[in-house]
C-alpha cells in the first residue's frame, strides 16, 4: 500500500476508534517516518491524553519536537524519561544528541555509551564522530574541554563593594503576590524579631524566585534590601566560578562570610541554576563539591546565618538539585510571571517618569502589551524615545511622548516570555512532581 494511503486508514481508523491508543501511537509514528513531525506531534499528544505517562508516547514526542528544531521542548521531554529506571537505549542516545546541542559534552558522551552499551543497535556513527567516542583515550581530553568550557578563567568578586539600596518595593509595579510572601518571610521577622522568636522562628532563609527573563526578579530583590534597609550583595556565576579545583568553593564560602559580617543583608543570587544545578546530572566531581559547599552555607554549618537573607533567581527552576527546596534553605519557591494589567500600567508609569510626556492612557497601553515582561516594556519606552529623539533632531523642537508613539512601539516589539513558557509548559505537564509547577498551569489556564 502507498505511504499516503496507509496514513489515510489509520486516519479513518482513528475516527472509528478514537480511543485506541497503539492505533494513534502507529499513526503518529508513521507520520514522523514520513517527514511530517508537527503532524505525529498532534497525534503523540492526543495518545498522551488517553495514557500519560507512556515513555514510548512521551519518546516519540521528543523525537518530533527534534524533527522540527524545537531542542528545548525535546529535552524536557527526555530529561524525565533518563530518570526512569527501565529508560531506553534509544532514548539515551537522543539525549546525548541534544546534550551535544547544549555543550554538555562529557554528559553527552556518558549518556551516547550507556545507550550503545545497553543496545549495540543504536549506534550513530555520525554523532560518535562528533562526540569522539571513536578515538581511543579521547575521554579526558573531552572532560578536560568540558571543565575549561563550563568553569572558565574567572577571579573572585567577593571584595566588591556592598551595596544599600535605594530601590523600594513602591518602586517594582505589581508583583503583589511575591512581595506578600517575601514580607513574611523577611520583611516582618526584621520589624517584629521579638514575636517571631517568641514562635521559634529565626530572621533568615531564602526563597527562590522563578519565571522568564526580564520580569523584575533581580529588581525586587534590590528592593527587599532597600525596603528593609540592609545591606545587598548580588552574586552571579562569574563571581563564584573558577577552573581550578577548590576555589569555587572557597569564593561561594567568601560570600557567604560578607553576608554574615553585614547583617542584615539579603545575599543575592542571580542565575542560580548555575551555581546548583542537579548533582544526579552531573559527571564532574568538582561540581558536586560545589553544590555541597553550597548546601552546606545554607545550612550555616560552622557559622550562622541569622540576619541573612538569601534571595535567588532562576529562569530554568527544572534544573536545580531537589536537596535545595527542602525547609530551611530555599524553602519558598515563587513563580514570578510576567506583570499583570495593573502592573504594566504601573510599569509603564515608573519607566516614563522624568520625561516630557503629554496625557498619557497607561491603562489603555498596558491592555495592548500584553505577555510583556518588565523588560519588554522598558524596551516599548526607549524605542517611543528614540524615535522622539529622531523627530526633535530633524524639527528642533522636543515634542512630549503620546500614548500614539508608545502604542506604535508597543507593536514593534514581540513580547520575549513566550519561548520561555514554550518550554514551561513541557516541564509543567511532563516533569511536574509534587505540583511544583502548578502555578505555571494556572497561569496558562492548563488547570
Amino acid at each position: 500500500m502507498h505511504r499516503d494511503e496507509a496514513l489515510r486508514a489509520l486516519r479513518e481508523a482513528i475516527q472509528v476508534s478514537p480511543d485506541n491508543v497503539p492505533l494513534r501511537q502507529h499513526l503518529a509514528d508513521s507520520l514522523l517516518d514520513s517527514g511530517q513531525p508537527r503532524e505525529a506531534e498532534r497525534e503523540y499528544r492526543e495518545a498522551l491524553v488517553h495514557s500519560p505517562g507512556d515513555p514510548a508516547l512521551q519518546l516519540g514526542l521528543a523525537r518530533a519536537f527534534y524533527r522540527q528544531g524545537e531542542y528545548s521542548n525535546a529535552l524536557v521531554v527526555v530529561e524525565g524519561l533518563v530518570q526512569r529506571p527501565d529508560v531506553s537505549a534509544e532514548t539515551r542516545v537522543l539525549y546525548a544528541r541534544l546534550l551535544l546541542g547544549e555543550g554538555e559534552v562529557e554528559e553527552a558522551v556518558e549518556q551516547y555509551r550507556k545507550g550503545i552499551d545497553g543496545d549495540p543497535s543504536v549506534a550513530d556513527e555520525e554523532l560518535a564522530g562528533r562526540l569522539g567516542t571513536g578515538v581511543e583515550d579521547d575521554r579526558s581530553e573531552v572532560v578536560d574541554g568540558k571543565i575549561r568550557a563550563a568553569w572558565g578563567d574567572v577571579a573572585s568578586g567577593a571584595d566588591n563593594v556592598v551595596e544599600r539600596p535605594a530601590v523600594t518595593f513602591k518602586d517594582v509595579g505589581g508583583m503583589e503576590k511575591v512581595k506578600d510572601e517575601i514580607q513574611m518571610k523577611i520583611i516582618h521577622p526584621l520589624s517584629h524579631a521579638e514575636m517571631f522568636r517568641a514562635y521559634g522562628k529565626t530572621i533568615g532563609g531564602g526563597i527562590l524566585m522563578y519565571g522568564p527573563p526580564g520580569c523584575g526578579k533581580t529588581h525586587l530583590a534590590r528592593a527587599t534590601a532597600g525596603e528593609t534597609d540592609s545591606a545587598f550583595l548580588a552574586v552571579g556565576i562569574n563571581d563564584v566560578l573558577e577552573m581550578w579545583i577548590g576555589n569555587s568553593e572557597r569564593n561561594l564560602h567568601a560570600w557567604f562570610e560578607m553576608a554574615r559580617s553585614n547583617q542584615p543583608c539579603v545575599l543575592f543570587f542571580d542565575e542560580v541554576d548555575a551555581l546548583a544545578a542537579s548533582r544526579s546530572d552531573m559527571q564532574r566531581s568538582a561540581g558536586r563539591q560545589l553544590i555541597n559547599q553550597f548546601l552546606a552555607e545554607l545550612d550555616g554549618l560552622g557559622s550562622t546565618n541569622e540576619g541573612v537573607l538569601i534571595l535567588a533567581a532562576t529562569n530554568a527552576p527544572w534544573h536545580l538539585d531537589p536537596a535545595f527546596r527542602r525547609p530551611g534553605r530555599f524553602d519558598r519557591i515563587l513563580f514570578v510571571p510576567p506583570p499583570d494589567l495593573p502592573a504594566r500600567s504601573a510599569i509603564l508609569r515608573i519607566h516614563c517618569e522624568g520625561k516630557p510626556i503629554a496625557d498619557i492612557d497607561f491603562d489603555h497601553l498596558a491592555k495592548k502589551t500584553e505577555n510583556f515582561s518588565g523588560a519588554d516594556l522598558r524596551a516599548v519606552v526607549d524605542v517611543a524615545v528614540e524615535k522622539k529623539l529622531r523627530e526633535a533632531m530633524q524639527t528642533g523642537t522636543p515634542e512630549p511622548l503620546t500614548t500614539g508613539d508608545l502604542a506604535g512601539a508597543a507593536r514593534s516589539i514581540n513580547p520575549s516570555t513566550k519561548e520561555w513558557f514554550a518550554t514551561a509548559r513541557n516541564y509543567a505537564l511532563y516533569s511536574n512532581q509534587g505540583g511544583l509547577y502548578d502555578d505555571i498551569l494556572r497561569y496558562l489556564r492548563i488547570r
